[in-house]
């Protein structure tokens, strides 16, 4: 493992349809403009988004590394601009099952790329499912990504509250999505801050918004990504602001690169001392 600092991001949204893979797509290609070593890593492990929303055909995914078969840099896909897409594995890498070989093979193969990527970007599933939850509290930042609805509100509450009752995290990044002013961006934002303030001891930062834009339709219907297709849109635009405040947080300043951190806190789920976590 080399010794240089990895920041790991899992951007979720507590349901579908708030455009989560889109906002980690194109965040991808933003801080890989900034010249930043990007892996992105499709953590949907029933709905393989990334791969569908670039056109990418992978060979093999992360289950394959888990048996032993490929490896991690074999499974990785060269995406635009120069981000590399670890591919989801359907089920089969169900990664809250997996037994003590498969952990400590999945340590290994990121500990062996560990010293190739400057951040690792953790698309999750929607929901608030066992896999949404290893991902996110084993991350060192965490965005959520909210619209203005009341349904995308209450999720990301949802969300927010099991993370932060159940798993101790107590931070979280809030990104608007598709917004039709930057002040909405701030309403939704502010609406979110009310529940969590009231009833729960977490600190919200509000990272930004993205405005709602044709351009996204129409990159979604060639697989392409709007930040690669339309890079003066002015989603992109907005992206290029977010990625900027990403790349300005502080790396973890653990002795030991933060990947093998993430890992172990990824796979750490039944803890002896602690037992079986509550489903």
């Amino acid at each position: 493992m080399g010794n240089q600092s990895v920041q790991v991001v899992a951007v979720t949204g507590g349901k579908g349809g708030v455009g989560k893979t889109n906002v980690s797509v194109n965040l991808a290609l933003a801080l890989a403009e900034l010249g930043r070593r990007v892996v992105l890593m499709d953590a949907d492990l029933g709905l393989a988004n990334v791969d569908v929303q670039l056109g990418l055909r992978p060979q093999a995914t992360l289950a394959d590394v888990l048996s032993g078969t490929c490896s991690l840099r074999e499974v990785m896909v060269n995406g635009p601009g120069g981000i590399r897409i670890v591919p989801a594995a359907s089920g089969a890498a169900e990664m809250v099952n997996l037994g003590p070989r498969e952990h400590a093979g999945l340590i290994q193969a990121f500990s062996d790329i560990g010293d190739e990527l400057d951040i690792l970007l953790i698309d999750t599933a929607a929901g608030i499912g066992d896999s949404v939850v290893s991902f996110v509290r084993a991350a060192q930042e965490v965005i959520v990504v909210v619209c203005d609805e009341p349904t995308s509100i209450t999720d990301a509450y949802a969300l927010i509250k099991l993370l932060s009752r159940d798993h101790g995290v107590t931070r979280f990044r809030v990104l608007a999505n598709m917004v039709h002013s930057p002040q909405e961006g701030h309403n939704v934002f502010n609406k979110l801050l009310q529940v969590t303030d009231r009833f729960l001891d977490v600190a919200l930062q509000y990272v930004g918004a993205v405005p709602y834009d044709e351009s996204v339709r129409k990159a979604a219907q060639k697989q392409r990504a709007t930040f690669d297709l339309f890079p003066r849109s002015r989603v992109s635009l907005a992206i290029r602001t977010i990625a900027r405040k990403v790349d300005a947080w502080p790396l973890p300043s653990t002795p030991r690169g933060h990947l093998e951190f993430f890992l172990e806190r990824l796979v750490q789920r039944n803890d002896p001392a602690t037992g079986p976590e509550d489903e």
